[in-house]
């Protein structure tokens, strides 16, 4: 006998739009497209410059997704893993002299390679403990890694020119989204593998992972490394969009910035995550776009230092709170009926996915 509350989910399954659905369909996907692909055509280039970030920043949120959404590992030091991938490519370009995508696979190389070494020092620790090593790291490359002038150029920066052949900002904007794609299909495609489901299982419960026959630790230190490996190229991507890259920006701010724009966009939603980083990374250009908030700024007497610059740090922790009140599962989860219904599936305002990873269908 089949209970009778599968039947939903059976016929949601078997569900196929007719064709005018599908037609609709096309038509978001259409409008999607263009805000993506023509929309910045005509924007100014500083403007464009923004658009790239924010698609780099997309490559960031995927990276940490990969610790905190898959493996339910927190990593406070994440600006580390993302400003050597960034200073690997401009020294790779700029002093060896090799081309753009030698450095960006230096950078790759680099960020995983970094991620090995810590998660083998670490693979003992989980949750909090884990956070520590993160954030001890994070604060040895701040004070240590990106103050040798060698590497990094000093107070002056190291020049990332962009690559022959997109040397304008809108045919950059354009090789980020490709890359971006690219991190979108890797990520796809690795959890649909078992390596994958493996990561979804040891995120409830590594005790019970373990009984499935799960390495926990081969498969921490795997999540780790592809995690580094993502960070390394949004790193490179970054550099190389802003032509030049010095130390001051790759901070702790950094690292709580990436943490809250990962758990706003939604853990383990790959267009959350997108989104997600893609408004944290505008956020400060939006709120210049306020109309009387210069004047409402220099009304404040204190601190001097208040800019839309910090806006992520203190709008973030606000969407962050609401987060975890209202809506756990972030941006993802609202967006979840629309994907959904892009898909194919049927559309269903109340579905917001399932609350906990079900381990008893994990195969690995």
């Amino acid at each position: 006998m089949v209970p009778a509350t599968v039947e939903p989910a059976a016929t949601a399954g078997r569900h196929r739009p007719s064709a005018a659905g599908w037609g609709l369909r096309g038509v978001v996907w259409a409008a999607l497209a263009y805000l993506v692909l023509v929309f910045p055509l005509g924007r100014p280039a500083t403007t464009v410059i923004l658009y790239t970030t924010a698609v780099c920043y997309g490559i960031v949120a995927l990276s940490l997704n990969v610790l905190l959404g898959y493996v339910g590992q927190i990593s406070l030091g994440h600006q580390a893993f993302v400003g050597v991938g960034a200073f690997t490519s401009a020294y790779v370009v700029t002093e060896q002299g090799q081309s753009f995508w030698v450095g960006v696979l230096a950078a790759a190389a680099i960020g995983g390679g970094q991620a090995l070494v810590l998660g083998g020092v670490s693979l003992r620790v989980r949750g909090l403990y884990f956070a520590l090593i993160t954030l001890s790291y994070g604060l040895v490359a701040q004070d240590n890694i990106f103050q040798i002038e060698r590497l990094t150029g000093g107070g002056a920066g190291q020049p990332a020119p962009k690559p022959q052949g997109f040397e304008t900002e809108w045919r950059y904007y354009y090789l980020c989204v490709g890359f971006l794609a690219v991190v979108l299909y890797l990520d796809w495609r690795m959890m649909r593998s078992k390596s994958g489901r493996a990561l979804l299982a040891l995120r409830e419960n590594p005790r019970v992972a373990a009984t499935f026959g799960i390495n926990v630790r081969l498969a921490t230190l795997f999540a780790f490394v592809v995690s580094g490996v993502f960070a390394g190229l949004g790193g490179a991507l970054i550099a190389h969009n802003d032509t030049f890259v010095s130390p001051d920006p790759w901070n702790f701010n950094l690292a709580l910035v990436f943490v809250i724009m990962t758990v706003v966009g939604g853990l383990r939603s790959r267009p959350g995550l997108v989104i997600g980083g893609a408004f944290f990374a505008l956020l400060p250009y939006l709120i210049e776009q306020i109309p009387g908030f210069d004047s409402l700024l220099e009304a404040i007497p204190a601190p001097r230092d208040l800019s839309p610059l910090i806006a992520p740090l203190v709008i973030g922790p606000l969407l962050l709170i609401v987060n975890l009140i209202r809506f756990p599962g972030g941006i993802g989860q609202q967006l979840r009926p629309i994907t959904r219904w892009l898909a194919g599936h049927r559309f269903d305002l109340h579905d917001r996915g399932l609350k906990e990873v079900q381990i008893t269908d994990v195969r690995a």
